[in-house]
């Protein structure tokens, strides 16, 4: 077999593409929730009652889980553009290419709709804008993640695909630490603003640098679709006993890290009284935790085993989170709770696809990935609605996020104990077409 070199130079600008898009999820994630929820009477007397200064943020009043089901809507255009995006990128050339096209239209969407978001004046308009920029992220994002097929030979795609995701935790990164700093330094509209004109920056550098090859073999795709989605469902009539247990267990603990992705910031102003720019750049901790454990979790995995290694981590998640319920009262004991929670998240998130390709048959892999985003996806919209009504019923009392992220990954926990790597599914689908 001819060996190709891996380009680690032009991996990185490929990965340019991914770190914009993990510029705009964490702004988005920090600081709408509290635009949404600021003003709430009830988060007011709390922080009364406890002898904290109440937030400088002024916003609409609504309650949590309304809120939460507002930030559901990214993951539910994920579900629905994203794929259809992805599938007309593969059918459709341009002189610019297949995938550049979509950027160029989504990324100017996303952009503008994402710098009004901070300026809306009345709850129909933050919507408006909420819809416009998960629309536009939604258009791009697909097409953008293709080019790792695209541009890369397969015995280069995972070592190019580890470069590319260390670029966008590099990027979420940057957009954590740098949001929180503008925000308390320059006001509400500077995070979302500079955000946007980065946004279009760093796609702008990957859509000018990256060249995408002139022809790539697309014989029968359309078929292809059609195949994947009727094989789809003959997976999921057939799985064996640990496959669906499996499945099950990632859609609890991505239940629990979507709920806290989405109420962090939340749980920081609305309970221990810090501003929305500390509360956002506190979130790097975790962020960085995970970057940095990334690599050895897998390591590890390989002396242990990728199930041992998750649950290490995962019950690790219950005891940080059941101490995060009862002892977090000061940002620095949040700090240690983050960091320490990354290094857990990693011995879980790190290993769980691996040990879904395990269960999985070999000639089947990409039908299985497609199953891991399905659970993955429906608990990013579960997740932080079902605890938005925790939290509510509590009295909109955040602290209750940690308890019930315990127990979301308690279920995840009790699942994976069950999953057996030796217990394979062996049913075979077709996935050969007529030409």
């Amino acid at each position: 077999m001819q060996k190709h070199p891996l380009s680690v130079a032009k991996t990185m600008v490929v990965g340019l593409g991914f770190l914009g898009i993990n510029l705009v999820w964490p702004v988005f994630n920090s600081f709408v929730p509290l635009f949404l929820q600021a003003g709430n009477p009830q988060f007011e007397q709390q922080l009364i009652a406890a002898g904290r200064e109440l937030p400088a943020v002024i916003g609409f009043g609504l309650s949590p889980s309304l809120a939460f089901f507002i930030m559901t809507w990214d993951n539910i255009f994920n579900v629905v553009v994203s794929p259809w995006a992805g599938m007309q990128s593969d059918q459709r050339w341009t002189r610019f290419g297949r995938r550049k096209p979509w950027m160029m239209i989504g990324v100017p969407i996303a952009a503008l709709a994402l710098s009004f978001i901070p300026m809306a004046n009345s709850l129909l308009a933050i919507m408006v804008f909420i819809i416009i920029t998960n629309f536009g992220m939604a258009l791009f994002r697909s097409p953008t993640v293709a080019w790792l097929g695209d541009l890369f030979t397969k015995e280069n795609r995972s070592k190019a695909n580890g470069i590319i995701n260390l670029m966008g935790g590099i990027g979420g990164a940057i957009s954590l630490f740098g949001s929180g700093f503008l925000f308390d330094r320059f006001g509400r509209t500077a995070p979302f603003l500079g955000t946007a004109l980065l946004l279009v920056l760093v796609e702008g550098i990957a859509i000018w640098q990256v060249k995408e090859p002139k022809h790539i073999e697309t014989e029968n795709q359309q078929l292809h679709h059609q195949q994947f989605f009727k094989n789809m469902r003959t997976l999921l009539k057939n799985q064996s006993r640990s496959s669906m247990l499996m499945f099950l267990s990632i859609f609890f603990y991505f239940m629990a890290y979507e709920a806290l992705q989405t109420g962090l910031t939340s749980f920081g102003v609305f309970n221990l009284g810090i501003s929305p720019g500390l509360a956002a750049s506190m979130t790097t901790i975790f962020a960085g935790a995970f970057i940095m454990f990334a690599v050895p979790s897998g390591i590890l995995a390989t002396k242990l085993g990728r199930k041992r290694t998750m649950i290490i981590g995962l019950v690790s998640m219950v005891l940080l989170f059941s101490f995060g319920f009862f002892f977090i009262q000061s940002p620095l004991v949040l700090g240690i709770v983050l960091l320490l929670t990354g290094v857990s998240w990693s011995f879980v998130n790190v290993n769980s696809l691996p040990l879904v390709f395990d269960l999985g048959d070999e000639n089947q892999l990409g039908l299985y990935t497609g199953l891991y985003y399905v659970a993955a996806q429906s608990a990013a919209v579960a997740g932080p609605v079902l605890s938005g009504i925790v939290v509510e019923t509590f009295q909109n009392n955040y602290r209750w996020l940690w308890a019930v992220s315990g127990l979301y990954v308690l279920l995840g926990l009790s699942t994976i104990m069950m999953v057996h790597p030796e217990d394979k599914n062996s049913i075979r689908i077709n996935t050969n077409h007529d030409h």
